[in-house]
């Protein structure tokens, strides 16, 4: 088994160990973003645009993306 394992957060390369969730992965990105997956702000998806739950476990390669979660209140018009 590998020692460590490369994936992309927001285009940026994150080494983690073998077992590491996409939480684990956004919070060496970006400790803020983990606060704000936390906090319901924001969200990760795959490569393809799906929903990625912070608890998943990401294998060599992985690439999420965060995206800011859309509420009622941001769709709103003014």
């Amino acid at each position: 088994m590998p020692e460590a394992i490369r994936v992309f957060v927001d285009g940026r390369p994150v080494t983690l160990p073998p077992g590491a969730t996409a939480l684990d992965a956004a919070r060496a990105h970006d400790p803020a973003l983990a606060g704000r997956l936390a906090a319901g702000e924001a969200r990760l998806t795959d490569a393809r645009g799906l929903p990625v739950e912070p608890g998943a476990p990401v294998t060599a390669g992985s690439i999420l993306r965060a995206v800011a979660r859309r509420t009622a209140e941001s769709d709103a018009d003014p």
